[in-house]
């Protein structure tokens, strides 16, 4: 006996099509063979394969050699796929057109801001030099690998027996950067990479004291370190600054007994500063992702854009770092430049990082991991397309090298690669006091000196990881909230923990990572 046919269930139970102009929908909650969804406009499509959640398939046939659409943006060439197939590698290639050309009177006016009065206020530590920190640590900083251990041993045993918040309610803690980078390392871009990230934490807002360490005997010592920070003006700050070496203490616990001996001086003199009221516009925001899925570009990410766009309109500045996540989609951000020389520089930075990865025999397209493939991420373009929607709709002001602070406020692009490890330091390291960070996977990264705060694209995620995840955006597809909606919530949560009204619960977790993408092998 033949089973009766399924009834129809209606799109927006069961999939979102993005776009008018796109020819697949997105599956919410997982569709197989024999399945029939219905359409608004009244039109059905019978489902031939199993789709499963944040993967795709055709809402009309797609011949052979024209694209796949998504985002209403070619997402990939079609072997011929038949109305209610499944989208795979099988049946759509990675091809996706060129797009370079850009009109020699490209410009694009400036956001509509809020007047300065009514813009969003937080308390913040205002620095002397007119940077406002959100945090307030002190930071152990060691020049290479070989004085690592060291630092922090430090700051372990700092804050378990000389730092307390009742002691020193103005300080947030203390953190050491443990690195593997240094000593043989070569000169050129490497040396400069790292030192340059090295100096940009010690003067950092959310720093209010600093520690520099060395081995002794290493390439980038305490003498090369101050040489570098010499040559740029030194700390634009005026912070408790101390500098040891493990040899010229005598050892490792003479050398740690010594630090823990100036972290006291520090923290006396670092719990001085305080919150005061200032703006948004003081607020620079990070924007990254990680362990992304199917759903991070309906949900997370273009709820992210929306909060960043806010606090653009408030003043403030917002960085996406990733160059490798624009691959194919890299014209849209060129589009939205001031002028025709960002443009370029959009462009530039991709190329720059296409010859840096085939430098290494890579090629960007081999870009998303098996977990955003198997979320539904089946090629770069698709992910750069979804990625990209963190950085709003506001047009971008400028391109920055990795670490490197902007010299404009509004959206800045940063150099910097996919790898979360190293691009969210980069981003820290070029001035962001806060990064919001979304993941549909569950990725708990934060960072040694400012709150990372998760947004999760799917609601079971965030159920199932609560206490490392701070805010939801699979209300959205759920259809509890709008992107807006969503993006008001997390703009004002960013307000909040940039005050230090909440602590991301990275904090919480005491998630500090820190690494350098120190590996560059051409000019940035």
């Amino acid at each position: 006996m033949s089973s009766l046919p399924s009834s129809p269930r209606p799109l927006a139970q069961c999939a979102v099509v993005v776009s008018d102009q796109d020819n697949v929908a997105i599956v919410k909650t997982g569709l197989v063979a024999g399945d029939v969804v219905a359409f608004p406009d009244g039109a059905t499509v019978t489902i031939r394969g199993e789709v499963t959640p944040g993967h795709r398939f055709a809402t009309r046939a797609v011949a052979a050699g024209t694209f796949v659409l998504q985002y209403g943006q070619p997402i990939g060439t079609s072997k011929g796929i038949a109305a209610g197939e499944p989208i795979s590698h099988a049946n759509m290639s990675n091809e996706v057109p060129v797009v370079r050309d850009l009109p020699a009177t490209l410009h694009n006016p400036p956001p509509d801001y809020v007047p300065a009065v009514q813009r969003a206020k937080f308390r913040g530590f205002r620095r002397d030099n007119g940077r406002v920190g959100t945090r307030n640590w002190v930071l152990i900083v060691p020049t290479s690998m070989c004085s690592s251990h060291e630092a922090a041993q430090i700051a372990t045993i700092a804050e378990f027996t000389l730092w307390s918040r009742a002691k020193y309610p103005n300080v947030d803690g203390v953190v050491a950067l443990p690195h593997n980078k240094g000593c043989g390392c070569s000169d050129g871009t490497n040396l400069d990479v790292m030192l340059r990230t090295l100096a940009n934490y010690a003067d950092h807002p959310n720093v209010g004291a600093v520690l520099f360490m060395d081995l002794g005997c290493e390439k980038t010592n305490l003498t090369l370190l101050d040489k570098y920070l010499k040559r740029r003006g030194g700390l634009s700050t005026n912070k408790p600054v101390h500098w040891i070496g493990v040899q010229e203490c005598g050892g490792t616990q003479e050398a740690i007994q010594k630090g823990l001996e100036l972290v006291t001086q520090m923290l006396e003199v670092a719990n001085r500063a305080t919150r005061s009221e200032v703006s948004a516009e003081h607020i620079t925001l990070g924007v990254k992702c990680g362990g992304s899925d199917g759903f991070s570009g309906l949900s997370a990410n273009p709820a992210l854009g929306h909060a960043a766009d806010l606090l653009i309109q408030h003043g403030g500045t917002v960085m996406i770092t990733e160059i490798p996540e624009f691959c194919g989609g890299e014209h849209l951000f060129a589009a939205r430049a001031k002028d025709l020389a960002t443009a370029r520089e959009v462009f530039a930075f991709v190329d720059w990082y296409k010859e840096y990865a085939g430098k290494f025999g890579t090629r960007l397209d081999d870009n998303p991991s098996p977990g955003n493939i198997k979320g539904g991420l089946l090629n770069i373009t698709i992910k750069s397309l979804g990625a990209m929607a963190k950085a709003g709709t506001t047009r971008v002001e400028s391109c920055t090298g990795y670490a490197v602070p902007p010299q404009t406020r509004g959206l800045v692009l940063m150099q910097g690669p996919g790898y979360d490890q190293e691009s969210t330091p980069g981003l820290v390291g070029a001035g962001a006091n806060v990064v919001v960070f979304t993941t549909g996977r569950g990725t708990t990264i934060g960072n040694a000196i400012a709150p990372v705060l998760k947004l999760t694209s799917n609601t079971p995620i965030f159920e199932r990881m609560k206490n490392d995840l701070d805010l939801d955006a699979g209300t959205i597809v759920s259809g509890i909230e709008t992107i807006p909606q969503v993006g008001r919530r997390v703009f004002e949560h960013v307000v909040r923990t940039a005050g230090g009204e909440v602590l991301a619960k990275a904090e919480v977790q005491k998630h500090r990572e820190f690494q350098l993408w120190a590996e560059q092998s051409v000019s940035l």
